[in-house]
Formats: C-alpha cells, sequence, structure tokens
C-alpha cells in the first residue's frame, strides 16, 4: 500500500551555523491511510517541530515530505494554505474556536475560506456536529459549552471537508480526565471509519491507546511500533 504521508531525511535547522539547533536531525516516517499514530516526546524532543512539518506550518530545512503523492517540502506559502485547507484538519489543544461564534459557524468557518456554498458547508458542518454528537448545541457558543464539548466541536470543524489527515496537537491536555476520555473515544471511532489519525502527545497512556507509536528524542525517530489496538 502506498504512503499518505512520506518524510525522507528531514532536517530542521534553526541558527545555522557555530550555534545551530537541529530540531529535527534525519527524520523518516511512512504513515498509511487509515493509520491511528501517535507522536510522542519530552518537551524539546522535536515533536511540535515535526507536528508543523505535517501540518504543512512550516517548511523543513532539508528533506522531503510527500503528502498524498505531492511533494510539499518546497512550496509557497499561498499552495501550502491551500493544501492545509484541504487536506489536513486541524485540532488543538486550546481548541480554537471564535468567542463570537455558535458551534455551527465555528465549524463552518473553513469551508467558507475554501469557497464552499452555503448549502453544502451546513450540509457538512451539521453532520460533523453529529457525529461528535453535538448536534442539539450547534447554536450554543463557546462560553456555553464544556471544554470536552468545545473540543468535539472542534474536532467536528477538522473533519466537515473530510481531509485525508486528522492532526492533534494534544487534544485532552486542557482537559479533566473524563472530558479528555471524550475526546479520544470521538477520534477512535473516526479512526474505526477509516480516518488517519495524528496525535503529537507527551502523554503515555493517551499513545497506549494508539495503533502504533513513534517516539522523538533530541530531533530523531528513536523508537517506531505498534501496539496491540
Amino acid at each position: 500500500m502506498d504512503s499518505l504521508i512520506r518524510i525522507r531525511d528531514m532536517n530542521k535547522i534553526y541558527n545555522a551555523g557555530e550555534n545551530e539547533v537541529r530540531a529535527l536531525d534525519g527524520v523518516d516516517i511512512d504513515i498509511l491511510s487509515g493509520q491511528l499514530v501517535a507522536i510522542i516526546g519530552q518537551s524539546g524532543s522535536g515533536k511540535s517541530t515535526l507536528m508543523n512539518m505535517l501540518g504543512c506550518l512550516d517548511v523543513p530545512t532539508g528533506g522531503t515530505y510527500i503528502l498524498k503523492g505531492e511533494d510539499v517540502s518546497r512550496l509557497s506559502d499561498d499552495r501550502l494554505s491551500d493544501i492545509r485547507n484541504r487536506q489536513i484538519g486541524f485540532i488543538f489543544q486550546g481548541f480554537n474556536l471564535i468567542p463570537s461564534l455558535d458551534a455551527l459557524e465555528n465549524v463552518e468557518l473553513p469551508l467558507v475560506y475554501r469557497g464552499m456554498g452555503r448549502e453544502e458547508r451546513r450540509r457538512l458542518s451539521l453532520d460533523a456536529l453529529e457525529r461528535v454528537g453535538l448536534l442539539n448545541r450547534q447554536r450554543h457558543r463557546p462560553s456555553q459549552m464544556s471544554g470536552g464539548q468545545q473540543q468535539r466541536v472542534a474536532i467536528a470543524r477538522a473533519i466537515a471537508a473530510r481531509p485525508p489527515v486528522i492532526l492533534a496537537d494534544e487534544p485532552t491536555g486542557n482537559l479533566d480526565s473524563r472530558s479528555g476520555a471524550e475526546v479520544m473515544r470521538t477520534l477512535l471511532e473516526l479512526h474505526n471509519e477509516g480516518k488517519t489519525v495524528i496525535l503529537i502527545t507527551h502523554d503515555n497512556d493517551i499513545a497506549a491507546q494508539c495503533q502504533r507509536v513513534i517516539c522523538i528524542a533530541d530531533g530523531k525517530v528513536v523508537d517506531d511500533y505498534f501496539t496491540e489496538k
């Protein structure tokens, strides 16, 4: 099976020269469509830099990144923005919802940026909210919802356009244990439906729920294994 994501010899160097920092140092990763992958590492390990590369939020100093058959390593900012909007659904630790918009409007917003017609984006957004169990909260603003509910709205926003990759950065980091478990259940359900889900985490318990774990330390992949999930 072809890789959905293929990274080869990826480097990210800051302050090139005598005091350079190699945030990523020769990283090779293949991720197949439909996998549930945890990328785990301590603070400063390089996992956040890797997330920025995977999400096309930054470009590597060297190496290649092939996403769905396209080399995105050296694209322009405008093209990277288009890739992010169409190929990647983001879920952030801080939810990143717009306080003045209700749940439905928050989910619709990326579809507006894509130029999608009102009827289609409304249909996709309502479907996404239903899938995360929040159809009855569609007119509630973030301040009227719990942290777990806000994160599920963020998940609905990420999946509404049905992108090939869901990229979740510490998705349970700001939640209590019960809300965190609900969010993980939702992500596991997406994986069981065939979605490709990549979790960035420092939490071993979260990683243990994933199908595959990639460990990063000092900018290198130091372990890559499949769990029994």
